[in-house]
């Protein structure tokens, strides 16, 4: 699946190295009061609030505060309402870069998306100008340590993933949007355990990047815009040569 191979694996690297578990927490705690307050707080017949349970799950995510969010999201607590605004953009090169944000305040965000973009060489686009560009499918990651890559394709495959992919230090299920719970589930009960399942906006094409700097100005884009507090998820459609990859790896 395009945009999913060497770049990624180098992203996810640099994100366990960085990674900060308040701001996940706090990412987490948004997505699940959203979900609740959508589809209600019970898990069985809210798909949505079932994966955010389950990421949470695997974040080692106290029950508290799971329960707390979504009793958020029901009104049975008094909690923020938050909306979800999907920013379009580019990055060096013209690399195509979507940002999902919950926020309760657009005015905030939107101000700092902006800034985020024009201070390390992008700019923000109009709505639908990059969003063409990518496909929302379930991703799955499994740390290569894990498990083998025979025993992982044919439990995924088996319960309906699309495609199965070894980058770097993990391997990436990728599923139809509808199929990730079950997906999910089925590799649970094969005693897989995964390291994040969640929706994600794949590229249907990618630009190859062969230059280190330029690469690492991306990444750098990146990292900035999931740095800010309003922002859930962002998508690029890059990938790196392996001469890059290397270069990056080793930083």
């Amino acid at each position: 699946m395009a945009g999913h191979n060497k770049w990624s694996s180098i992203k996810h690297k640099k994100g366990a190295k960085d990674k900060k578990r308040a701001k996940i927490f706090t990412k987490l705690i948004k997505e699940i009061t959203v979900a609740a307050r959508m589809g209600g707080g019970d898990p069985g017949g809210n798909p949505r609030l079932r994966l955010a349970l389950s990421t949470a799950r695997t974040a080692n995510m106290p029950r508290d505060n799971i329960e707390r969010a979504i009793k958020k999201g029901t009104g049975e607590l008094e909690g923020v309402n938050y909306e979800e605004v999907t920013y379009e953009g580019y990055g060096p090169s013209g690399v195509a870069i979507l940002v999902q944000t919950l926020t309760d305040n657009t005015n905030r965000t939107v101000s700092e998306v902006r800034s985020t973009f024009s201070k390390r060489g992008g700019n923000l686009g109009a709505p639908g100008s990059v969003a063409w560009m990518f496909e929302e499918k379930g991703l799955i990651t499994i740390p290569t340590e894990s498990t083998d890559f025979e025993t992982l394709f044919e439990a995924a495959v088996e319960a309906g993933a699309e495609d199965v992919q070894e980058s770097g230090e993990q391997f990436e299920i990728v599923t139809d949007r509808t199929e990730l719970y079950n997906v999910s589930t089925a590799l649970e009960q094969a005693e897989i355990e995964a390291e994040e399942a969640k929706l994600a906006q794949i590229p249907t094409t990618t630009v190859e990047l062969t230059e280190t700097v330029l690469a690492q100005k991306i990444l750098t884009l990146i990292e900035a815009l999931e740095d800010l507090d309003d922002v859930q998820e962002v998508f690029a459609n890059f990938d790196v040569s392996e001469s890059v990859a290397n270069d990056l790896g080793s930083e």
